[in-house]
Formats: structure tokens, sequence, C-alpha cells
């Protein structure tokens, strides 16, 4: 390390029980997507005591605070964290008022960048830095209440289930230049894996039947849970067409089944998640899951309503990481394992940075301090140091490497980095997505003895 690189890590060590203090807090105070109130104002107060000019309500909850001011004409580095939490009542941490557990450890990505902040803005770090930087603040990565976010929809509160989509909409990403993001892991290593991801879109599925008698009279009736039992079979039989490099994954719950066993349901409604490699492998997909549940209408007589709404597109991640490596490497050092695969390997999940990705070279970091599985009640912290102290030195490090000398990493990153869509383009595709289909009910004439 260099003097400031040894600078940098000194005063995040210095402040380490700060750091990990604001993680324990959000970690107990766990906030659902686009509610991240109580948590998107513990990180802008926290900006603001470092003396950032910051900006909030981006997309109801995000935040954004500047190391230099909201300047235009330097080279805007962002530093992301997420926010939002899973609807993991059971875990033993849940937030009570909410029902929500940090179980994705996001909360350790805020903290890490606010740890960042904290070296960064001393002035003498700061005027080393041949560039801006933006701790961002985003809400909503987990695309989960997806009735309630259709209905903020409707209310034109939001648009896009996706917190970073729903930033990238509203103008609030038009400044970043280059975007260094973090995961946690059940781990205790660190990491720079930048693979890509599948992106996907989403789907509420309605089955329209008609109640009857289940045992007396169940002619008289449209089974709306055998059209839905139906369409699991009828998109089950496509799966042989999906193309293996495509990776698609198609899933799907039923969320209401009807109302009581002995009565033929009238009303049934599912959630599908349809996800491909590509925006073509997604997108070839979904018309075949469309084609499924009409079939399962038409067989059955049913009605059916499809909402789908855009998700998240694939991640295409930057190809030089060499300063997130470097970075990791030197924080690492030899207490903690370290892993970068020379092939990023591609994961069949799904994340809003792929959105990101699409317009702007992203870098993404991993590290550990967890047990359990992600995304399980049984996840817990048990290397806060690794969590969030760790972590923050990687992004400040980066930040630094990258910005450095003018930003000359940075700028060269951004010189080799063909974008796959226009910001205008990526509306597009995204509004392309947000289509409802309706298919009225065909009975036939109820025979009479």
């Amino acid at each position: 390390m260099d003097n400031m690189e040894q600078k940098i890590c000194q005063i995040i060590d210095e402040r380490a029980d700060e750091i990990i203090a604001f993680g324990g807090d959000i970690w107990k105070h766990a906030e659902l997507g686009y509610q991240e109130f109580r948590t998107a104002g513990k990180f802008a107060q926290a900006l603001k005591d470092l003396g950032l000019e910051t900006v909030e309500g981006l997309a109801l909850t995000g935040v954004k605070g500047y190391l230099k001011g909201n300047q235009h004409d330097e080279f805007n580095l962002c530093l992301m964290g997420e926010m939002d939490a899973l609807p993991i009542s059971s875990h033993v941490d849940a937030n009570p008022e909410t029902g929500a557990s940090h179980c994705c450890g996001h909360h350790a990505q805020l903290t890490a960048v606010l740890g960042a902040a904290m070296a960064l803005a001393v002035p003498e770090v700061r005027e080393a830095l041949g560039g801006n930087v933006v701790f961002c603040g985003v809400p909503a990565e987990e695309f989960v209440q997806l009735e309630l976010r259709n209905q903020m929809r409707k209310e034109g509160k939001i648009r896009y289930g996706g917190g970073k989509c729903e930033m990238i909409r509203v103008g609030a990403l038009d400044d970043i230049d280059m975007t260094v993001g973090h995961h946690s892991s059940n781990s205790l290593r660190v990491s720079v894996t930048n693979g890509t991801s599948n992106g996907f879109v989403n789907k509420m599925v309605t089955f329209h039947g008609k109640s009857a008698h289940a045992a007396g009279s169940p002619h008289k009736g449209l089974d709306a849970l055998a059209a839905a039992g139906l369409a699991l079979h009828c998109v089950d039989v496509q799966r042989e067409s999906f193309r293996d490099q495509d990776t698609v994954r198609v899933h799907c719950f039923i969320s209401k089944g009807g109302e009581a066993m002995n009565v033929i349901a009238d009303y049934v409604t599912m959630e599908y998640s349809v996800r491909g490699k590509t925006i073509p492998a997604f997108v070839d997909a979904n018309k075949k899951v469309d084609r499924a549940l009409r079939a399962a209408a038409m067989a059955t007589g049913c009605g059916l309503t499809i909402e789908t709404v855009p998700g998240y597109l694939g991640t295409i991640p930057a190809e030089d990481t060499s300063a997130v490596v470097e970075a990791c490497k030197q924080v690492a050092g030899e207490k903690y394992e370290t892993f970068f695969p020379p092939v990023p390997a591609h994961g069949t999940g799904s994340t809003d940075y792929g959105d990101l990705s699409s317009l702007m070279p992203l870098i993404q970091f991993g590290t550990g301090g967890f047990s359990g599985q992600m995304h399980n009640p049984d996840v817990a912290v048990v290397d806060e140091y690794l969590a969030y102290v760790v972590p923050a030195k990687i992004f400040a490090l980066s930040a630094y490497k990258l910005l450095k000398d003018g930003a000359a990493r940075a700028k060269a990153i951004q010189s080799g980095f063909t974008p796959l869509l226009t910001k205008e383009a990526y509306l597009a595709q995204m509004e392309s997505m947000l289509v409802t289909e309706e298919i009225a009910p065909t009975p036939l004439p109820i025979l009479e003895d």
C-alpha cells in the first residue's frame, strides 16, 4: 500500500466501532423495498454529518451523497449499497414492525458505503482523488411484494419494481459514470466474482372461474384451481424447448387457491418469474409461458388475466476489475481467503445491478462474515469486522485507485466500455415488457336433466 492507502485503512479502523454499530442498528430495523424510510434517513444523516451534499427521496427512498458536491465536470464514481430487506418474519432478529429481516445482507452493503465515506471525506484523502465519489443508497433490490408494487405502480408512486430501475427512470443516476457494488455471502472470504446473471420478467396471473358446490353440482362451475393446475403442467411441457445456453428458469407459486374445499374455486392467482441469460432468451420464454397459460384457460373455459411487469436485465460486468481486485487483496492480507476466478461464472439469479451494467461500467465484489444460507431465516452475522469494515476498506481503496492520477484507471475502463443500451432504449425495453392481457371466460351451456 502507498501512504494514502494506508491512511484510508487507518481512518476506517479508527472508526470501526461506529461502522459496526451502524450496521447492527440497520440489521435490527430491517425495512422492505420502497419503504426504507428509517434506513434512508439514518444513512442520509450520517452522510450529512460528514459534511456531504446529500439528496434524498429519490425513487421514494433513495439517497445520494456527493464527496465534492453535485459537480458534472468530473468523473463521477458511484459506491452503491442497497437498503431493503426480505419479508422473512421468522428470523430471530426480524423487525416486529415490518416483518422484515436482512437475510440478504444489504445492510452490510450500505454500512460499507458509509464506512468508505468516512475515509474519503477526510480533506487530505478527498483532494488526492481526480474525480468525484457519489455514495448511494438504493431501494428495493429484492423483487418481493409483487401485488403491493403493482398497486404502487397503478397509483403512480413507482413505475418499475426494481429500485435501480426506478432510479434510472427518474434520472437519479444520469450523472453517474461508473458503479462499484458489493454483495454479502455466507463465507469467510473476499472475492471479485463480477459474473453475469439472468434477466427476468414477473407475471401476476389470475384465472377467473365460476363457483359451484364441489360435490353436489361441480358441472355448474368453472374450476379456476383446475385451470391453475393445468397451467403448471402446460408450462412444464415447454421446458424442453428452452436452450441450455439461455439458462432459462421459470418458477411460480399459487398466491390464492380458493376459499373452501367443497366450493369450486372461482378465483385463483399465481405469480410467475421467467428468467433468461439475455433479453431475447427471457422474452422467448415469456411468450411460451403466456401460450401455456392461454391453453389452460381455453381447456377449462376459465377467464384469464396476465399482468406482465419488467423485472431486471442480465448483468454484463466490466472486464477490467484490476483496481478492485488489488483492493481486495490488500485488505484481505493473510487473514481472509480470497477468490478471483479467471473466468467469472454465470449466475441464474437476478439483480438490478444488471440494469446498471447495460448503461455503464459495473464492478462487483463480495465479502463474507455471515453464517447460514442467504435468503433464509438462519442467516447470522458471525464476523462483524469482515461483514462491515472489510468491505468499507475495499470500497474506499477501490475509489482511490480508480480516481487517483486524474481518474486514469476509471476513464480507461469507461473508454473501453460499450453500453448495451442507451437510457432511451433501456426505458423502451422496460415499457415493452409492461403488458396486461385479458381473456374472457368461455363456459359451455350447462346440461339439465
